[in-house]
């Protein structure tokens, strides 16, 4: 019998790579272990990406610096600062950041797709994900991807971003229509950075994907086996949308799972930074793309935001510790310890990333 497809994300695949032991935890391990307060940098990236969201949703003659500006202060997401005053200042600088923004964009020039779910499928993976704008351009689809980071961005960033790549082949896929461009656009600076694939770029992202989707598809399968099905039965959630440590599903996911804390550079407004699509959960300069669930902005459907119960309700929750698996499986989702431990959301959970890096305070992230 033919090995079923590998149902997964970006964020999915890059988490096998970063840490096997991390993605355990969050893939696999029924309940999920309990993970840590939420990351302020977080906070601020999602409330940036759902403001942007909701104006396009706008109606033409509201598409204005000043809407960004309003629709940012309505989602604003306070978890994970030190202080309301520290939460203040930063919803002003962010406020600053979507209306300057906002004021560089064509209002007239609808996009294709914001927020866009696109999904495609090889016979080894189903990769789905969730774009942050699509954009037609002539002929052609181009990806777009925002930016909150302060370190500047690469070419190099946008060419090696494996997301980026299964977003335009998927993309290209269901609209049949050719997408080969993705964007970088970086808020804080107003730079662009585009790369432009090829064909073979893209297939070489492609079998890329399936590389890593086979490891993992064989690793959970092995799990299986030993553990058995995971339960389906999840613990009580708020509707609202809050930003702990997981902010929605990062790398655009819509399926199978979310991911661990991002680091500051995913989504926060710090330095350094590997570039869009890269790693989940890393040490400062990990770049990423966060996406979520529906609710944070007024309500729009498909906004970015952590999806979790508010912080008192999480807080009084009992700690849920990993489950003991055996021997084989511990080396098989080895942990991969080093700095990006210190912004992990299982920290606790794991002995090798408590002496690799130290802890990280909730607001740390913020670029102050």
């Amino acid at each position: 019998m033919p090995r079923r497809l590998y149902s997964c994300t970006p964020s999915r695949l890059n988490a096998w790579l970063d840490c096997r032991r991390r993605y355990r935890f969050t893939y696999l391990d029924r309940p999920q272990p309990s993970k840590g307060p939420a990351w302020a940098h977080n906070s601020v990236g999602a409330s940036v990406h759902n403001a942007l969201a909701a104006w396009w949703r706008e109606p033409y003659e509201r598409r204005t610096p000043l809407t960004a500006a309003v629709l940012l202060t309505r989602g604003w997401i306070s978890e994970g600062f030190r202080d309301e005053a520290q939460s203040a200042h930063w919803l002003d600088r962010s406020r600053d950041l979507v209306s300057g923004y906002a004021a560089t964009l064509d209002p007239s020039d609808d996009p294709v797709g914001v927020e866009r779910t696109v999904a495609t499928r090889t016979s080894v993976i189903a990769v789905s994900g969730r774009i942050d704008r699509l954009d037609r351009r002539g002929d052609e689809l181009v990806v777009v991807d925002y930016k909150t980071g302060r370190r500047p961005l690469t070419q190099d960033d946008a060419r090696s971003s494996l997301a980026l790549a299964i977003y335009a082949v998927a993309a290209s896929r269901m609209m049949r229509t050719p997408a080969r461009a993705v964007e970088l656009h970086h808020l804080p600076t107003g730079e662009i950075v585009q790369w432009r694939h090829t064909d073979e770029s893209l297939d070489r992202h492609l079998r890329r994907a399936e590389e890593i989707g086979s490891e993992a598809a064989e690793a959970d399968e092995r799990y299986r086996a030993v553990m058995g099905e995971p339960s389906r039965t999840r613990r009580p959630r708020s509707g609202g949308a809050s930003a702990s440590r997981t902010p929605g599903n990062a790398g655009g996911a819509t399926a199978a799972g979310g991911t661990v804390g991002r680091a500051p550079e995913a989504e926060g407004l710090s330095g350094g930074g590997q570039g869009a699509g890269g790693t989940v959960g890393g040490a400062p300069g990990v770049g990423g793309i966060v996406s979520g669930a529906q609710g944070a902005v007024g309500g729009a459907p498909g906004s970015r935001g952590a999806v979790g119960a508010p912080a008192a309700e999480r807080a009084e929750r009992p700690l849920v510790s990993p489950p003991r698996v055996p021997a084989e499986l511990d080396e098989l989702f080895a942990p991969s310890p080093g700095p990006i431990c210190g912004w992990c959301d299982f920290r606790r959970h794991c002995p090798e990333g408590l002496t690799a890096a130290p802890e990280h305070r909730p607001w740390d992230g913020l670029a102050e």
